[in-house]
């Protein structure tokens, strides 16, 4: 692998100095030459004392999740090729040089490392909400990951500079994806060993980060595909009128007479809900093309730097 490229391995960690000094060291010995930065995220325990032992250095973010301190680390570290991991020891550093590699080689602007051990080293319930939600993610953007959540990626620095981020918090990864399905970049998955985490249990919540990351995908989901989203509520919104309505309609050409105004009214509300619906489902993609457009231009100017 050239060592021109100036690597970053980014590390966001909370109250992990039980294996952070592990993951330090593989990614010291794989990119000997790669700028190792750990993004203290308000820990209680050493994980700053661990971080510097070791090796690394320590930025701090004071606001809490995970979203928040790699937003601080992707807007103030200059590289050329971005690695992102969590540092819980869960993933195979070793691997970092053949997905480097494979980035540059193939001229990729995103490489998730898709966890290939199989359920057995997940809890029950992030076993079950990978799934869900992957599956949820293929429906709506196509199905090109089996892994959404992996917290190992590759990123190019065209990647990183186009890429808003406005998570918070565990549901950055599903952002990631949607960006990169969104511009159409260049993209791969690449399998690499998973191990059960050093030190503690996971931080993420199954019901609480899953809910959240349910609602994220969900206005993703509206903001990317606002016709389709608005499009839906138009037609769910027009039935209910004609539930309601057909009925009304019915009574007036057997009597001549509408005894039930109230329904009828409803009704008629519904109908303009249903059009204000279609209506704002056209607004919104013409205003989703334009900021496509401008992450595209974010992302051709970083490629222009890069050059």
């Amino acid at each position: 692998m050239k060592t021109e490229h100036q690597i970053a391995v980014l590390l966001p960690a909370y109250n992990e100095e039980e294996g952070l000094a592990h993951v330090i060291e593989g990614f010291a010995k794989s990119l000997p030459h790669a700028r190792i930065i750990v993004c203290d995220n308000n820990s209680k325990d050493k994980t700053a004392e661990v971080a510097r032992a070791a090796g690394a250095e320590v930025w701090h973010q004071a606001l809490p999740g995970k979203g928040n301190a790699m937003r601080r680390l992707f807007r103030e570290i200059d590289a050329d090729i971005y690695i992102m991991c969590d540092a819980d020891g869960s993933y195979d550093a070793s691997a970092a040089p053949e997905l480097v590699e494979k980035l540059v080689d193939e001229k990729l602007d995103m490489i998730v490392a898709a966890r290939a051990s199989g359920d057995e080293k997940y809890r029950p319930g992030h076993a079950l909400g990978n799934k869900v939600f992957t599956w949820a993610m293929g429906a709506a953007f196509g199905r090109h990951f089996t892994d959404i959540f992996s917290g190992y990626r590759i990123f190019s620095k065209r990647f990183v500079r186009s890429f808003p981020m406005m998570s918070d918090k565990f549901e950055i990864e599903a952002e990631m994806t949607i960006h990169c399905l969104e511009l159409r970049l260049p993209f791969a998955e690449v399998p690499v060993p998973f191990f059960d985490r050093i030190g503690g249990e996971s931080k993420l919540s199954t019901f609480g980060d899953g809910a959240r990351i349910a609602w994220l995908m969900g206005k993703l989901y509206r903001d990317q595909q606002p016709m389709r989203f608005f499009l839906l509520g138009a037609l769910v919104i027009s039935l209910m009128s004609l539930a309601i309505g057909l009925p009304v309609v019915f009574e007036y050409f057997e009597t001549g007479e509408v005894d039930r105004f109230p329904t009828a009214f409803l009704s008629a509300f519904l109908a303009l809900g249903a059009a204000l619906s279609l209506t704002c489902g056209i607004i919104l993609d013409t205003v989703k093309r334009l900021r496509i457009q401008q992450k595209m231009q974010a992302y051709l100017s970083a490629f222009t730097h890069e050059r």
